[in-house]
């Protein structure tokens, strides 16, 4: 009997231990629509499209620690609606809907998520296409979470080198730092990149009518090609106006499938250039946290698509709209959910004031609610009319700031790695 009870905690002991070891699963799907389906690269009328460079796709990297999970989601969309989101976490069935954070590439070359209006009211969003979205979403993070592994972590944050983004309003007005998180078996065998970098993809755009993920599809492959497990990508604070950098002689640009493959390419290098020797932190600490944000809807514009959505807003109050703000520790790393296209600006101010050793922000996460400027850009030069139409409004980014800084604060530290 005695030898039995020995057993019995031994056992006991090895699965506590594997329980409370840090994991990862990944999974992907194609969300390519067969038909193809006009793309939209803003507000607007959205473009017919005749061919497609590469496939859309959504992507999911579960992280496990103990009993906390939580989801990373990447989508080839402009954006990704809550009300879209929200329809993919209810058939999520292992982690909590406020652990998974949902994130759009910002393709210019997709399918409307938003349900925009044309000149006469009308939209081309296809709902059961979208529905089909969020199905395969929860697919690809159902999976991701029952396929889970041991796993180690190296993290890491340096500037991206040569030609791949610049401010399009000033060209040195942006961030080059690229952060990078990589999930490497006990073994040491890459399992997933997870690339932070602020850029608008938009390469190849919507009036070429041409279906694609623009420059994050090569990004991927190439760091699949390279070793580096799944690739996904996360956007970050990109608004006003950081674009992939595709200009060429006389003033014109490259928009191509070709230039999408040398900018997607460049950037997968240099993330693996900057994690390549960063310490292994072998049971890195998860912390997810979540808060909901208000902004007052200020924007007529933004006023209008809301009403006119075929998603479901809130029509009875469209003064006013509210999402999900995450705060994730991972090792060393902090990172902030912004719900839409923040400034540069706000993006180095919002990492400076972060508690991490590597600070990330994913921008267009859990929500895309145009651009995010503050009060004192707002309305202000006139190359800043686009964006601040666009804008919910005036105070949109300093509640952002506000709140996102309190809610930092509220949080635990992530740890300190020698």
């Amino acid at each position: 009997m005695k030898q039995l009870f020995v057993l019995f905690c031994v056992f006991q002991s090895l699965f506590c231990v594997a329980a409370a070891e840090f994991r990862v699963g990944v999974a992907n799907r194609i969300v390519t629509p067969d038909p193809l389906l006009p793309v939209v690269g803003g507000v607007g009328s959205s473009h017919p499209t005749t061919r497609k460079e590469g496939d859309l796709e959504v992507r999911a990297l579960v992280l496990a620690d103990g009993d906390t999970r939580v989801a990373i989601v990447s989508a080839d969309f402009l954006g990704f609606p809550a009300l879209l989101g929200n329809k993919a976490r209810a058939l999520v069935k292992d982690i909590p809907a406020q652990n998974i954070l949902i994130g759009a590439s910002h393709t210019h070359s997709a399918p409307d998520c938003y349900g925009f209006p044309d000149e006469k009211g009308r939209t081309t969003a296809d709902l059961k296409y979208l529905d089909s979205v969020c199905a395969k979403m929860a697919e690809a993070i159902n999976e991701a979470a029952s396929h889970l592994q041991p796993a180690h972590l190296k993290i890491a944050t340096a500037e991206a080198k040569g030609k791949i983004a610049y401010n399009y309003y000033a060209e040195q007005l942006y961030d080059p730092r690229c952060h990078v998180i990589q999930a490497v078996s006990p073994e040491g065998k890459p399992l997933a990149t997870l690339v932070n970098y602020a850029i608008h993809p938009e390469v190849i755009g919507a009036s070429q009518g041409i279906f694609s993920p623009e420059l994050i599809g090569p990004l991927r492959q190439r760091l699949e090609e390279k070793g580096a497990g799944m690739g996904i990508f996360m956007n970050s604070a990109q608004g006003g106006m950081v674009t992939a950098d595709n200009r060429i002689a006389d003033k014109k640009e490259a928009r191509s499938w070709t230039e999408c493959g040398r900018i997607g390419s460049l950037l997968a290098d240099e993330a693996l250039r900057i994690v390549a020797d960063a310490p292994l932190q072998k049971s890195p600490k998860l912390f997810c946290a979540a808060r909901t944000i208000t902004f007052p809807v200020d924007s007529p514009l933004l006023r209008k698509v809301m009403e006119l959505s075929p998603l479901g807003h809130n029509t009875n109050d469209l003064g006013h709209i509210s999402t999900q703000l995450n705060v994730v520790n991972i090792g060393n790393a902090q990172i902030l959910t912004i719900p839409g296209e923040a400034l540069p600006n706000i993006g180095y101010y919002l990492k400076r004031k972060m508690r991490g050793e590597h600070n990330l922000l994913f921008g267009l996460t859990n929500d895309a609610f145009g651009y995010i400027l503050t009060k004192v850009d707002w309305g202000s030069f006139k190359r800043y009319a686009y964006v601040s139409k666009t804008c919910l409004g005036e105070m949109t980014g300093e509640i952002l700031i506000d709140e996102g800084l309190k809610f930092v604060n509220a949080c635990p530290m992530p740890e300190k790695v020698p």
